[in-house]
């Protein structure tokens, strides 16, 4: 298959298609695990439920266990809540609460009281009582049990050969050791759950408590060794080799082994089976996402007939412009702080600017009516901020020029800006979009576990960190450069499909009968001019929208080896932004402190052009929050004395 082509199907939707009937004979076996708080989930069998036994012995039944695995990727039941209870946000598949707000990129959003432990979390103020990291430890708990089912299942299956046993065991250990990978950064010290476990009561310390980080690295070397490449897969969107020894080469940066981590990056990058899409946005857009740039990814469906959006996204649910006036509703959560936007200033050589607090900020439409005009401010900026961040005046894909307060649900709790990358565009919004019940909306764009350019960014990162070659320079260019291709622009013609018109005059767009907020695209001026009322033929009446100018530059050399690590750092947040990584880079960097406390600092001040008075308080505790509290309710049920909280928890 070519990695350019855009797949016709995913591997979740071929399965259930074909083994609709068998997942529904397996589910019971798959509900064993669900109830981690009922004390033995691992020692009883579910009431209803098929023996391992039956599944193994029906065709194509082990099939449908491992598609139940890949299904927990979504985090979300097919009702649109999280798999390990509560709501589909706790447990969401990019971790946009775990990742992104406590990293420093967005804000909670919406109005102040509402889903108020997300403001918890974006202070580091969460505590083992949380019912939000409770839902997201069961939730991956949830997918190793359903991995575990696979791996038990197997051996006793006869209609297949050992070679395709081989296989099914490489994705079931692929997804296994994507399971753990997520509980480690999130929980640091957790128990060991596998195939043969006979009860869920396992130590996370201690003599009998095995090395997790070394289990996660055998998952992937087994699943490198005996999965075929990405041309070899049966189907986008399962788990390959090189996907495999990307992740093995993500875990050992983790730890730290730079040799090792450099070793499995470079064989993927020089195995020439992936390279960056000349579009940076085609990374984001639903009908071009499974490319050559893509590694492994949650693959998400638009309306799937269900009723529901749990395959749709699901934990992305609150993430859209609010309001009437908003063609998706609801809710305004997940917006990109000032901090966020101001990492995309460029100087004069087009190379970020990497002091955020100095210097003018990126201009803002904090406490301008939408009925007001308003300009985007003309400093060049890093094009890549016009597709994580939605702003006033630039096109909103193909939505039209974001509107503002319009589409913002309180200025004061959530800044003026909205998150973009997960949202759909409206030319195929019938494909890749999708509602439920109480109207709220989900999207089919795929979750990047891994992309080629993260993989380029770790193989700079570990280059640095060994002092070897040019520290890097080469990988992170790459990285800049298809980001400097005008092709991955933003441009007023993202504006031209559902504009009022598009005129080549002054005359011809006076002569338009629009409604309030109607846009027309201006030929002659490359502008979009929006219709804030009164009378159309005063031009006085239509807001211009100029974009800026967009200017990115290679680094010519690094001066030396923390030069080198400090640029690659940045460039993680410009390439990265709003897709999950940076608390965890952060922690793992062991910068959180000093970032997120000029995070915090900058926010509550002046500096932005507008005070996050309710993050005022934030702190981040050393040798502490580098990691999230082991969930309370799971301590209690599992006992103190076989579950160790982590350091200033107690």
């Amino acid at each position: 298959m070519d990695m350019n082509d855009t797949p016709q199907y995913t591997v979740a939707q071929k399965y259930y298609a074909v083994l609709g009937g068998l997942l529904i004979l397996a589910s019971g076996l798959l509900l064993v695990s669900c109830d981690l708080m009922s004390g033995d989930f691992l020692d009883r069998d579910a009431r209803g439920s098929v023996s391992e036994d039956v599944i193994a012995g029906k065709n194509g039944g082990v099939d449908a266990l491992l598609v139940g695995a890949y299904d927990a990727l979504t985090g979300v039941d097919e009702a649109g809540a999280s798999i390990g209870g509560g709501a589909a946000w706790e447990s969401a598949q990019d971790n946009w609460i775990y990742g992104t707000v406590t990293g420093g990129e967005a804000y909670k959003g919406s109005i102040g009281g509402d889903q108020a432990p997300i403001l918890t979390f974006a202070k580091m103020q969460h505590t083992a009582a949380s019912t939000f990291l409770d839902s997201k430890w069961k939730t991956l708990y949830e997918g190793i049990s359903r991995s575990n089912a696979v791996l038990r299942v197997l051996p006793k299956v006869e209609d297949l050969t050992e070679e395709e046993k081989a296989v099914r065991e490489g994705e079931a250990r692929f997804l296994r050791a994507h399971f753990y990978f997520d509980l480690k950064r999130h929980f640091g010290n957790v128990p060991w759950v596998d195939e043969t476990t006979e009860s869920f009561r396992q130590p996370n310390t201690g003599p009998d408590h095995p090395d997790v980080w070394a289990k996660i690295e055998e998952d992937l070397t087994f699943a490198m060794n005996n999965l075929p490449g990405p041309a070899g897969k049966a189907d986008v969107g399962r788990a390959d080799a090189l996907a495999a020894q990307a992740y093995l080469g993500k875990v050992h940066l983790y730890q730290e082994e730079w040799d090792a981590a450099l070793s499995e990056l470079e064989a993927v990058i020089n195995s020439g089976a992936y390279s960056l899409t000349p579009k940076y946005q085609d990374m984001f857009n639903a009908a071009t996402e499974n490319n050559s740039g893509s590694i492994f990814a949650v693959q998400n469906t638009g309306d799937d007939g269900s009723g529901g959006i749990g395959n749709s996204r699901g934990g992305a649910v609150l993430n859209y412009p609010h309001g009437g006036n908003s063609p998706f509703g609801c809710c305004g959560f997940y917006q990109p702080s000032q901090w966020l936007v101001n990492s995309f200033r460029v100087d004069d050589d087009g190379h970020p600017i990497l002091d955020r607090t100095q210097g003018q900020h990126v201009k803002n439409d904090y406490g301008v009516d939408a009925g007001e005009p308003y300009s985007l401010g003309t400093q060049p900026l890093d094009p890549r901020l016009e597709w994580t961040v939605g702003r006033r005046g630039v096109p909103y894909h193909d939505w039209g020029p974001h509107p503002g307060d319009r589409w913002i649900r309180d200025q004061a709790v959530g800044g003026p800006y909205a998150p973009k990358k997960h949202v759909y565009r409206q030319r195929n919004e019938e494909e890749f979009g999708a509602s439920n019940a109480w109207g709220a909306v989900g999207s089919g764009i795929n979750y990047k576990v891994i992309r080629y350019a993260d993989v380029l960014l770790m193989a700079a990162e570990a280059q640095a960190e060994l002092g070897q070659g040019d520290l890097g320079l080469s990988y992170v260019n790459m990285v800049r450069n298809r980001a400097a291709n005008p092709e991955s622009q933003i441009t007023n013609a993202m504006n031209e499909d559902f504009a009022l018109a598009v005129v080549d005059s002054e005359d011809a767009m006076l002569a338009t009968e629009p409604d309030a907020f109607d846009w027309v695209v201006r030929t002659d001026r490359n502008s979009t001019f929006v219709f804030l009322g009164g009378d159309p033929g005063n031009v006085d009446n239509w807001n211009e929208y100029v974009l800026p100018d967009y200017n990115v530059e290679p680094y010519g050399s690094f001066a030396g080896q923390q030069d080198a690590l400090e640029k690659i750092r940045f460039e993680r947040m410009l390439e990265l932004g709003m897709e999950g990584h940076r608390f965890y880079d952060l922690a793992r960097w062991g910068t959180a402190g000093q970032e997120l406390g000029d995070y915090y600092d900058f926010e509550v001040s002046d500096n932005g052009g507008y005070k996050k008075e309710n993050l005022r308080g934030a702190e981040f505790t050393e040798n502490k929050n580098e990691v999230y509290p082991i969930p309370q309710r799971q301590i209690d049920v599992i006992g103190e004395e076989i579950l160790e909280q982590n350091p200033g928890y107690n």
